[in-house]
């Protein structure tokens, strides 16, 4: 599985891509503590995952839909 994940710390929202979840979310606690996860989408395909990530960071209107769905858990 490949994953597209946010990780937040204060109103700073981060975006990632990752083949290992677990792994990089315990990275990014030891590397940048503060942070965290607030919600990730699976993918079968890392084209996939890639796309979405690339997606999310290009596009605004495509984060701030996102954020707009998951607004309870990213405040």
């Amino acid at each position: 599985m490949y994953y597209v994940y946010f990780l937040k710390k204060s109103k700073y929202i981060y975006t990632g891509f990752t083949g290992n979840l677990r792994q990089r979310t315990k990275q990014h606690k030891k590397d940048k503590p503060g942070y965290k996860l607030v919600y990730y989408e699976a993918y079968l395909s890392e084209k996939d995952a890639r796309e979405r990530e690339r997606k999310l960071k290009q596009r605004g209107q495509t984060i701030r839909r996102l954020k707009e769905r998951l607004k309870d858990s990213i405040k």
